[in-house]
């Protein structure tokens, strides 16, 4: 089967516009990548109109929900937003640039930078998420990172079966389709777009476009899973 451009597009990989604060934002964007240079930008704009019934500003252009569970000892660096319900657990550093959807879990010395997380997102033990946008209920096993930056400094390309697609971007990690599972220890590489419902192995190394649906064993190892 060969996959097209179709299949990276933000309405193919995030599909739950309900789960996001963020959605209205990505949707100005036909490729999720294009939303990374805003986040900054979006999370000030949105901010001033959140609640305050419901929000905490805890610093200049942080707000943090009322319902949230922040660590004494995370640092949260602004601007940011924290969503109902979320759990900011020990010793999490948060950036900046970075949404944390309702009920998402941030865990111990986990770091973001540059980011959204969709609702329901978990990244618990020892993450870390740069330049990176994570779909709903989707979740990095303990050790997994992703990679931002290119050992050569180059811009990242998305490799769709060879074909290079340019981004423009010299920082960009991963996009994870809704309800993705990564395996513990895996670094995603700069440029990895996983599609919804796919699982990636333990301790693997991915690069590229993984349709969804997918179990990711290795680079010359994806299979569809079995419909039930």
């Amino acid at each position: 089967m060969k996959h097209t451009k179709e299949e990276l597009k933000s309405t193919a990989l995030y599909r739950h516009p309900e789960h996001s604060v963020a959605y209205p934002y990505l949707a100005r964007f036909d490729y999720p990548w294009e939303a990374l240079a805003g986040i900054s930008d979006f999370i000030c704009e949105l901010g001033k109109t959140l609640s305050a019934e419901e929000y905490d500003m805890l610093g200049e252009d942080i707000w943090v929900a009322k319902t949230a569970t922040v660590a004494p000892t995370a640092f949260i660096g602004g601007p940011c937003i924290i969503c109902g319900g979320a759990e900011i657990r020990h010793c999490a550093f948060i950036r900046g640039s970075a949404i944390v959807g309702a009920d998402a879990v941030v865990g111990n010395s986990v770091e973001l930078k540059n980011c959204i997380l969709f609702d329901g997102v978990q990244v618990p033990h020892y993450n870390y998420v740069g330049d990176s946008i994570l779909g709903y209920k989707s979740h990095m096993g303990a050790g997994a990172v992703t990679s931002n930056v290119k050992s050569d400094k180059s811009l990242v390309t998305v490799d769709l079966e060879g074909e290079k697609i340019a981004t423009g971007r010299k920082k960009f990690g991963a996009m994870l389709g809704d309800f993705v599972e990564v395996g513990c220890n895996s670094v995603l590489n700069p440029g990895t777009v996983i599609g919804r419902h796919s699982n990636v192995y333990p301790l693997s190394s991915v690069r590229g476009f993984v349709p969804e649906n997918s179990i990711y064993k290795s680079r010359e190892s994806i299979v569809l899973k079995v419909q039930k």
